[in-house]
């Protein structure tokens, strides 16, 4: 498959974030599409990291960050449960985001506050939580480009 990459706009900031946004969402999951057990959730480097806890991290951080609901231990967000699949956690992620985006096409002003779970300080605006979003994923994104290429040698999207 031809990598073209996020799509091109430069009329309206918003489509032009979530594009990126999007595009980085379909490359972490395609990085990890496909990936046999036990090799999905077998750690690349110290510190435990694989493809299948970067997948539920996601998922986690995304409904946090666009839909409010809080994180009690970030840690646990990198560990996949023995019961847990590829399959389910790259359908939740696919999830996480759909809800993601439909808070996202509610905003036309990207200066008003993100969603944000109760008891946490004020909220960022939508604009940096979008560009917070695209980094973080984008870090994962190359985690992921990195354990892919240690398990089977495959590189690119």
């Amino acid at each position: 498959m031809r990598d073209t990459g996020p799509p091109w706009t430069d009329t309206d900031e918003k489509a032009t974030l979530l594009g990126f946004l999007d595009y980085l969402r379909e490359a972490i999951a395609t990085k990890a599409a496909g990936v046999p057990e036990p090799q999905v959730r077998t750690p690349g480097v110290p510190s435990g990291t694989n493809l299948l806890g970067l997948i539920k991290h996601l998922a986690h951080v995304e409904r946090f960050y666009f839909l409010g609901r809080p994180i009690t231990n970030l840690r646990r967000t990198l560990r996949p449960a023995r019961t847990e699949t590829l399959d389910q956690l790259l359908a939740d992620y696919r999830e996480a985001t759909r809800q993601a985006n439909e808070v996202i096409d509610t905003y036309s002003d990207l200066s008003r506050p993100a969603p944000r779970p109760g008891g946490r300080a004020a909220a960022p605006t939508m604009r940096w939580t979008l560009t917070h979003m695209i980094e973080e994923t984008a870090r994962h994104a190359g985690h992921a480009d990195i354990l892919r290429e240690q398990l089977d040698g495959a590189t690119g999207r």
